[in-house]
């Protein structure tokens, strides 16, 4: 009886060994690092007197004979003969068999799957963007690697068949009111979804007009334009000033108190009229030679009083008394100018 069992075991691995081989390439079960899995093998009628034995990858991780445990846990086995697999790692992946014998020995039934491990979806982000020349909303459903991914869309809580694109477009029209949008990512081992969205587009007010910008550099050269200019200015004005302050300083007392008598001379010599210097000629001038006509006055003296005895008119005692009045001569020279 243990030679037929041992045969049986040889052909049973030589089998599993088939099996696995086969299974490499396709996957029939998918689970995340951290989940748990139940292999779903059903075996109705199993009892405590058939063999029952699963491998991992032709390493046996469960065998059952006659109610006896030898490897693994009698918790880790259903009534029905299903493998449940706790906290899956990376490691967890590959070929799962199980197979039942009967007390004689004989197979009763045998099954395998291959089990792949896949990381969890990630959480979405959706953001949303404003196109108002296209009249239309923009939603995108952000998420960091997008392969094997499956998206899916929320209207108000109502799934979007239709669509199942990472973006999603909206035309303005259909925002009226509140509306709420959610985006969901799917793959093999888990589905997540994200915050509810609520878009709000408002037309953007009219830009105020441009304002006039100059460069930099035109801005230094204006300023030093007009720095350069005001200094000069500065520069002149000072110069002027000495200049003028100079002038003051070369000019003598004396030429300033020359300077102020000319208009007095003038004035006094303006003041003297020219029947004044004829009729009071200077001494120093040549005898005056008598004008016509106080010639003539002096000739046409009356015959009478000229041929009175021929003598020569006698002054009365009165007028013999009388003395001319001298009469003032005029000042030739100028007044010395004085130191004013």
């Amino acid at each position: 009886m243990a030679i037929v069992s041992a045969v049986f075991g040889a052909i049973f691995l030589l089998g599993s060994i088939n099996l696995s081989a086969a299974k490499t390439d396709t996957c029939d079960f998918y689970a995340a690092v951290g989940q748990s899995l139940t292999l779903p093998f059903i075996y109705n009628g199993l009892t405590t007197s058939h063999v029952l034995r699963w491998t991992h990858n032709s390493t046996i991780v469960f065998y059952r004979q006659q109610g006896r445990v030898s490897v693994g846990k009698q918790a880790d086995i259903t009534p029905t003969g299903s493998l449940i697999l706790k906290n899956l790692q990376p490691s967890s992946a590959g070929v799962y068999q199980a197979n039942v014998l009967l007390p004689n020995g004989t197979f009763s039934k045998t099954w395998s799957g291959q089990l792949c491990m896949m990381e969890k979806a990630p959480k979405p982000k959706l953001t949303y963007s404003c196109d108002f020349k296209a009249s239309a909303v923009k939603l995108n459903c952000d998420v960091a690697k997008v392969q094997g991914l499956v998206f899916s869309w929320t209207l108000d809580e109502k799934t979007l068949t239709s669509e199942t694109r990472q973006t999603l477009s909206i035309s303005l029209a259909q925002l009226k009111g509140e509306r709420s949008f959610t985006c969901s990512v799917e793959n093999k081992v888990s589905k997540e979804r994200s915050d509810i969205v609520r878009p709000t587009c408002k037309a953007p007010l009219p830009s105020p007009p441009p304002l006039v910008c100059f460069k930099p550099a035109v801005v230094v050269a204006v300023l030093g334009a007009g720095a350069t200019l005001i200094l000069l200015l500065l520069i002149t004005i000072a110069v002027l000033c000495c200049r003028n302050k100079f002038r003051k300083n070369q000019m003598r007392p004396e030429d300033t108190g020359a300077i102020r008598m000319l208009p007095v001379i003038k004035q006094e010599q303006d003041s003297i009229s020219p029947e004044y210097e004829t009729m009071h000629p200077n001494e120093d001038d040549s005898p005056a030679i008598l004008e016509p006509s106080v010639r003539e006055c002096y000739e046409n003296v009356s015959q009478p009083e000229a041929q009175s005895e021929n003598k020569p008119p006698q002054l009365s005692t009165a007028a013999e008394g009388q003395q001319p009045s001298p009469v003032p001569k005029p000042r030739r020279k100028g007044p010395q100018m004085q130191n004013i």
